[in-house]
């Protein structure tokens, strides 16, 4: 089993000589909108890696080891492409659909985190139409994790990393084995699916996607619990939790992974009902 890769936070820098051009038939007020909410993302970007070099510095972390997951969920390719321009590699979706539309459209060094509830009959979708995807941090039964392990044999892709997705709230509006469930669940992944490659586990949150220090310490226990089992060091166990409203305290809180969404690319827009 492999160390966790890291995204490096230090190197963001700003590009604007290499600008994905609109080809729509938008107006000219409407493309300098756009232009100027990009410009908005760009600099949002910095300032939360900003935020997460502080958070790792206030409990003596280092920044380059905590990945930032920019959750571009119902956001255009174009917004994504002036992320992507400014010197960041690492976006995450929650719809397949989503994903495997905007994936072709974007540069193939772009490292893609899948975060939402994955059905069975998606999977093959999600896999066949996403080559650089990195991760699936949403594995949570033997179902989905057997189905995953399946495809990814099939179709002759090395290793899928994955994570096991806990509930750590015990909301029934959340996705997630139960943490009592949660060590049996990542040995079947990580001795009984050759094709997938434990990585570690996620949390998403209390009902309003923020958690308290309790969720984050009952998703630590877990690891701590998995490691146990698993008989592996902590550091190659990663914790994904924390979103806009709780990353820094994720942070503080031995979080490596923190999926950023609205506070990166504004409020979420619903044009019409999502399905995965």
């Amino acid at each position: 089993m492999k160390n966790p890769e890291a995204e490096t936070i230090g190197n963001t820098q700003d590009s604007s000589s290499d600008r994905l051009v609109d080809q729509s038939s938008s107006s000219g007020s409407e493309m300098a909108a756009a232009s100027a909410m990009d410009g908005v993302a760009a600099a949002a970007l910095r300032s939360v890696l900003q935020r997460v070099h502080q958070a790792a510095e206030r409990c003596g972390r280092r920044s380059n080891r905590i990945r930032v997951v920019a959750v571009s969920k119902t956001k255009p390719v174009s917004l994504l492409r002036q992320v992507y321009d400014a010197g960041h590699r690492c976006f995450g979706e929650n719809y397949v659909q989503e994903i495997v539309e905007k994936a072709p459209q974007l540069p193939d060094d772009i490292e893609w985190h899948f975060i939402g509830n994955l059905q069975s009959n998606k999977v093959k979708p999600l896999l066949n139409g996403v080559p650089n995807l990195a991760m699936v941090e949403s594995v949570d039964d033997e179902k989905i994790a057997n189905h995953l392990d399946r495809v990814v044999g099939n179709i002759g892709r090395k290793p899928l990393r994955v994570m096991v997705q806990v509930n750590t709230s015990g909301e029934e509006s959340k996705h997630g084995v139960d943490p009592a469930s949660c060590v049996e669940l990542v040995k079947h992944v990580a001795l009984g699916c050759p094709n997938l490659e434990f990585s570690g586990l996620m949390t998403i949150g209390m009902l309003d996607y923020t958690s308290t220090p309790e969720n984050f310490k009952t998703l630590a226990q877990c690891r701590s619990e998995v490691c146990k089992a698993l008989g592996i060091v902590e550091e190659q166990c990663e914790l994904s939790m924390g979103m806009s409203g709780d990353f820094e305290l994720a942070i503080e809180m031995g979080s490596t992974n923190v999926r950023i969404g609205s506070t990166i690319f504004g409020a979420r827009e619903y044009p019409k009902k999502q399905s995965n």
